[in-house]
């Protein structure tokens, strides 16, 4: 069994992604809703956070955390990845991978305040990239409208558009990162044209797969596990929500 963890609703687009990689192992997916959102606290509380959210899903006994949360992974890198029995796989380090294999030079990173105030996309990116241009853009507004279900309409998609005014007009690509941003992507696209978006989940689920090996042909039920410290009901129905719009979470 895997285990993932987010704030909130964002880490589904990952699970998405794991799934499309890992058919049949069975995961955990934990949303820490009784915290959500995380990019205004601050980096002592995320870093308590973390702690804690990797304890509980070491204690459920997975044999890997595929991380579903940019915040708590920019905690990790600028302070140190607190002990886990089971490996980690970062999700900053699957965006650097992403875009070194892409090939691009001049990006833009969308994440929360915390994740931009760390300034750990940055610091990762260049020292995976020699040469890379990375400006990074807190967008505090969109993890609660994702969270509140409002991911299609025009207060979405205003709040997109002026997220995506404050980047250079010569982006090569974009990068999300929060979890939460891939839900928003018909409004990046309308705000950004031609501009390559990038998904780490993508790579993050591929180094899962990597990882496991033949544990994914050979062992699991295929079963998904979701679990809330928030209002059951309505994190039950905002996952029904987000299957019918992302198929495969």
């Amino acid at each position: 069994m895997i285990g993932l963890f987010d704030s909130g609703l964002g880490g589904l687009t990952v699970l998405q992604r794991v799934r499309e990689r890992l058919p049949l192992v069975d995961v955990l997916f934990f949303a820490d809703q009784a915290h959500v959102p995380y990019g205004d606290r601050t980096h002592e509380e995320l870093l308590r956070l973390l702690r804690a959210n990797l304890a509980r899903l070491d204690e459920h006994g997975v044999d890997a955390i595929v991380m579903a949360c940019n915040t708590s992974c920019a905690i990790a890198e600028r302070y140190g990845w607190p002990c886990s029995r089971a490996p980690v796989i970062d999700l900053i380090e699957s965006a650097a991978l992403a875009v070194e294999r892409a090939g691009f030079r001049r990006i833009g990173v969308v994440a929360t305040a915390a994740t931009v105030g760390a300034g750990s996309y940055g610091r990762t990116l260049r020292n995976h990239i020699t040469g890379i241009d990375v400006v990074e853009v807190p967008a505090p507004a969109l993890v609660p409208l994702v969270e509140a279900g409002l991911v299609t309409g025009a207060q979405s998609r205003a709040a997109v558009a002026e997220v995506c005014s404050h980047l250079p007009l010569d982006l090569e690509a974009l990068v999300y990162g929060c979890t939460h941003y891939p839900l928003l992507e018909e409004h990046f696209r309308a705000a950004l044209g031609g501009v390559a978006l990038i998904d780490p989940a993508v790579v993050q689920a591929q180094r899962a797969a990597d990882l496991l090996g033949d544990r994914n042909r050979t062992g699991g039920a295929a079963m998904t596990t979701y679990l809330t410290n928030g209002d059951e009901g309505a994190f039950r129905d905002a996952v029904a929500r987000l299957m019918a719009l992302a198929p495969g979470v």
